[in-house]
């Protein structure tokens, strides 16, 4: 009885050692451990052997039963290991392929979609685009733009301080100077990039973007600076557009102007309907950025690297990116823009 058994283990152990699949593994099982197999049949039968002998063949079945199934379970690992690496090579997805259905390609945002264009309108009249820190030193920031020491914008309640002579800049103006410290006259450069105030309603956020632009040569002069936003206006609002300029105070800038473009909503100031224009309140004008001639105080800043104020002059402006694509593509609240709702999103 004992040799019977040790057969049987035998073969089952070959059999499972034998099997290629969780299918052939499986029959196996059945052939040598399940409810008819001779194996489960000679436990069941020890109680009908004579009595010495059952102990000894109950301990033999019993042994074998479990050295099968722990070959199964091993076994079993085995298989099923391969079959999953297999069917992961199968199943391997080619990640270069387009989706199925493709998926629609993606955009500029608005706000990168004005910035370029402006900086293609002021790149077309000679200037070139600048870059400078974000983190800015109060010297660059206000300091060397001639703002007053008790000047508004360098309370802690307006600006973000880093540190005691560190901010967040407030505007990309402090590229005026580090820019013409690097080279000497003649310089047009514009310069795009973040800023940060604290302010946060429907038409100011905290982190806004801004374009300054400089110019600086001999014999510089008011009307040039009418004449450059004159045909940025007509490049990016229409070719019927005028601007105006209007007397205003900036401490960079003397004399400082305020610009503004014509109404591209209404015809002096009415709609068609002969309602008051809500774009410009029906006075046929929009103010889209400030301006003026470069204030020699700054130039004295950087008198060393060439810029004497008895020599030169020059003219610099700022604008900000969400203020042009807020009035040219009319959109309602400037915090669209920070949303990322693809339903606005999507339509430009």
């Amino acid at each position: 009885m004992i040799d019977r058994i040790e057969e049987l283990r035998a073969a089952g152990a070959a059999e499972v050692a034998a099997a290629t699949s969780s299918e052939a593994l499986e029959q196996a099982r059945v052939r040598h451990l399940g409810r008819r197999a001779e194996l489960p049949n000679l436990l069941r039968g020890v109680a009908e052997l004579p009595p010495e002998q059952r102990g000894a063949v109950g301990r033999a079945a019993n042994v074998a039963r479990k050295a099968l199934e722990t070959l199964i379970e091993r076994r079993g690992g085995e298989l099923a290991a391969s079959e999953l690496d297999a069917q992961l090579a199968r199943d391997r997805v080619d990640v270069t392929l387009p989706g199925a259905p493709a998926l629609p390609a993606g955009g500029l945002h608005l706000l990168t979609q004005t910035q370029r264009e402006i900086e293609d309108v002021f790149i077309g009249m000679g200037f070139n685009v600048a870059e400078g820190p974000e983190v800015e030193h109060i010297h660059y920031n206000f300091d060397a733009l001639n703002h007053d020491a008790a000047h508004p914008a360098r309370l802690r309640s307006d600006t973000f301080y880093v540190a005691d002579e560190v901010v967040l800049r407030t505007h990309t103006s402090p590229m005026q100077v580090r820019a013409m410290e690097q080279q000497p006259p003649p310089i047009f450069i514009i310069v795009p990039g973040r800023v940060y105030r604290r302010d946060s309603d429907a038409t100011h956020t905290p982190q806004f973007h801004q374009i300054e632009g400089l110019a600086v040569d001999v014999d510089i002069t008011l009307a040039d600076l009418r004449g450059t936003l004159l045909q940025f206006a007509r490049a990016i609002f229409g070719d019927e557009r005028q601007v105006r300029l209007r007397p205003h105070f900036f401490p960079f800038t003397e004399p400082s102007v305020e610009v503004d473009v014509s109404c591209f909503n209404c015809t002096d100031g009415l709609l068609a309907d002969g309602s008051r224009c809500p774009l410009c309140k029906g006075t046929s004008w929009i103010e889209i950025l400030g301006a003026g001639m470069v204030d020699p105080n700054v130039f004295g800043y950087v008198r060393e690297y060439g810029y004497d104020p008895e020599r030169i002059q020059g003219f610099a402006f700022g604008m900000g990116v969400e203020r042009i694509a807020f009035l040219k593509h009319g959109v309602s609240d400037l915090r669209l823009f920070y949303d990322n709702d693809l339903r606005f999103l999507r339509q430009f």
